[in-house]
């Protein structure tokens, strides 16, 4: 059996084992064989990218059986291994593994774990099944059942209301964007004739140019075969407009937000832009709009992302952000950009997800920082993870010595977006610095305000029943609320509020993942960026990706200061966040009052909600009522079951009244009868 397929299908076996088999096999099986099928797979991955980065690997396919055979469609089922590919399985891999491992204990205390490491696995062999995809179709399977996973994740504690809303909210949002998917797929075979992603590759610059008949007018084909492409992208990779689903999946546990943020379905969407590179490059309106999307994206996420409050929610912002940084490369023509950052991005997000995390976790699953504080002597492990990934998310380093992982990443997007030498190019760069700072800002902000100044535990209901239960021994210490959280064990010494209360470090098996991914955030950038981005790194791509040399060249031909501007808005954004949360923490609450309105704007998400709740669910729900009340009660059960049942009942009463039981009755009607018979019979 060839690796590929090991590493595809062990997930999806290991889900079944522990989805279907718990209870015969137990919790205790069921978490060690999703968990040593991932880590197999991982063991598997890292050679499989090891060979392509050192060159001695080519690209190959592995079919696995036939799947469609229908007139001119015919295709098979087949696993697809190139520089892409490779990189996509050691991401997914690898996080999915750690997050698996992390959950032994984070969810050590939840009745439902082998369902909860089914879902992992489930959701590990659909995004594996999409990156492998040799066809459209196939991309399509795993597109959905990332969905699908993500669904079941997302609304993991379902007697939570706020869960099973957000699941469903992601569940309908990439609804919309798949059905741009599936025109874009369907256009695309119309056009082509195939679904083959090679084939398509292939062909599309001889379609250039050329036009196609859509909604009553004629356009440039590969323009709209693009954008309804991107739409799907849009919606999976949570970009401006359809965005709103990610910061909402937050209700799931903390292992599914690093899954879903890091390694697998926001990412999918940067994937399949670039894996069709070679086609989003035959239309500039196309790669234009989106560089400008991604660049909106990007500002957009984080200007939220300085106002939240809720850790996770902020880190959350931050990814939609960084998603963006990843479709501005693709748009400019840089996917290999892209990918770099996909692939750092991976391992620093992670981090700070399951860094968080363990912050929630010590603090008795309180997620306001304005009850933190201090936590930096309390869980001194947790702290430094936080503090890597924090450094490789602000892209900490110096030019030509050593970055951290977002250093080199984040950097060589800005350089692309600067070298391309277009309008939306120079939108993205200037979207990209200015996001930076804020990104810089909001990343402190999160640092300084768990880990530094003095402790604000008293003020948090969370800790205060905690602490209460720790001494009262009752019936929640050790298990799950109506709402999910874990309450965990308790560490108060005293009776006076939470004066007794310590933060605890977590378990081993949560702080594992998290010194394995620190070193990710630390050196991936370093040890990786002379394959992705250097010049000579295209043999890397070889014909993967349409990276061309010329932009790398250009990339690296760029001016000191756009080399350098990184670096200050960097600096600028941890001397703002020390002076407004160290040296002067009044200062935020003046700063936010002059000028509230604005504030309360960016506090509110742009009132995104507010507007779609107005535009769209609103009319929907009346809608919905119309055609309840008045068309389904008022219409079709009025003249349909109701009425037919109406009919008979009314029909029954009269009949009620003929059949009396009384003998002279009979009598009476056999005679009128009789009458009638004869009567009819003279007449004729």
């Amino acid at each position: 059996m060839h690796p590929i397929q090991l590493i595809v299908f062990l997930p999806l076996l290991a889900a079944l084992v522990a989805g279907l088999g718990a209870r015969l096999i137990g919790k205790v099986p069921a978490k060690l064989v999703t968990t040593g099928a991932l880590f197999a797979s991982c063991a598997l991955s890292w050679p499989i990218f090891l060979s392509f980065l050192s060159g001695s690997a080519e690209a190959s396919v592995v079919p696995v059986l036939q799947w469609v055979r229908s007139g001119n469609l015919d295709f098979q089922w087949a696993l697809r291994v190139d520089t892409l590919t490779a990189i996509m399985l050691v991401v997914i891999t690898s996080v999915s593994a750690l997050v698996h491992l992390y959950s032994w204990g984070y969810m050590d205390e939840d009745p439902d774990q082998p369902r909860f490491f089914a879902y992992l696995s489930l959701f590990t062999f659909a995004m594996l099944m999409l990156v492998t995809a040799d066809n459209l179709v196939q991309m399509f399977f795993g597109w959905e059942g990332v969905g699908l996973a993500s669904y079941l994740l997302i609304g993991f504690w379902f007697r939570k209301p706020s869960a099973n809303a957000a699941a469903m909210k992601a569940f309908v949002v990439n609804r919309v964007g798949d059905l741009g998917f599936m025109l874009g797929i369907f256009g695309t075979f119309l056009v082509f004739g195939t679904v083959s992603i090679p084939a398509i590759l292939a062909a599309a610059p001889g379609m250039a140019g050329s036009t196609i008949g859509f909604l009553g007018h004629r356009f440039d084909t590969m323009t709209v075969l693009c954008i309804l492409l991107f739409i799907g992208a849009m919606g999976k990779s949570a970009q401006l407009g359809l965005h709103t689903w990610l910061p909402d999946a937050m209700e799931g546990p903390t292992p599914v937000s690093a899954l879903i943020h890091a390694a697998t379905m926001v990412t999918a969407g940067v994937f399949m832009v670039c894996r069709l590179s070679p086609v989003f490059q035959t239309s500039e309106t196309a790669m234009t709009v989106v560089t400008y999307v991604g660049a909106a994206t990007c500002f957009f996420a984080a200007t939220i992302g300085t106002t939240q409050w809720d850790i996770k929610r902020v880190i959350a912002y931050s990814t939609c952000s960084q998603l963006g940084y990843m479709f501005v490369a693709a748009g400019v023509g840089a996917p290999g950009a892209a990918m770099f950052h996909l692939f750092t991005h991976a391992f620093f997000k992670a981090l700070l997800f399951l860094g968080a995390g363990s912050v929630i976790h010590a603090m008795h699953h309180e997620q306001d920082m304005r009850f933190y504080g201090g936590l930096r002597k309390h869980i001194p492990l947790t702290f430094w993870a936080m503090m890597m990934g924090t450094l490789a998310i602000t892209g900490v380093g110096i030019v030509d010595v050593f970055g951290f992982a977002g250093f080199y990443s984040k950097d060589s997007i800005l350089e692309a977006a600067y070298a391309s030498g277009t309008s939306a190019g120079h939108f993205g760069f200037w979207c990209g610095i200015t996001a930076a700072l804020m990104t810089s800002f909001y990343s402190w902000r999160l640092m300084f305000l768990t880990f530094w100044g003095k402790p604000r535990w008293d003020q948090s209901e969370h800790i205060q029943h905690a602490v209460h239960d720790a001494h009262g021994h009752d019936d929640h210490a050790h298990g799950h609320d109506d709402h999910g959280h874990d309450h965990g064990h308790g560490h108060g010494h005293s009776h006076d509020g939470t004066a007794g209360y310590h933060p605890h470090e977590s378990p081993l098996p949560m702080l594992l993942p998290l010194a394995l991914l620190s070193v990710g955030a630390v050196l991936a950038g370093y040890v990786f960026h002379h394959a992705f981005i250097s010049e000579g790194g295209g043999e890397f791509w070889k014909s993967s990706v349409a990276f061309s040399e010329h932009l790398i060249h250009a990339m690296h031909g760029v001016p000191e200061w756009v080399k350098w501007a990184p670096f200050g808005v960097m600096i600028t954004g941890l001397a703002v966040a020390y002076i407004a949360y160290i040296a002067n923490p009044g200062l935020p609450a003046v700063f936010s009052g002059a000028i509230g309105p604005l504030y309360r704007f960016v506090l509110n998400k742009w009132y995104f909600d507010e507007l779609y709740n107005a535009l769209f669910v609103k009319p929907a729900m009346a809608l919905g009522r119309v055609f309840w009340k008045q068309g389904d009660i008022g219409i079709i059960d009025r003249f349909g079951p109701n009425g037919a049942a109406a009919l008979v009942a009314r029909s029954s009463r009269i009949a009620v009244r003929l059949q009396s039981g009384y003998l002279n009755s009979y009598a009476l009607v056999m005679l009128v009868g009789l009458v009638g018979a004869v009567s009819w019979v003279i007449a004729k």
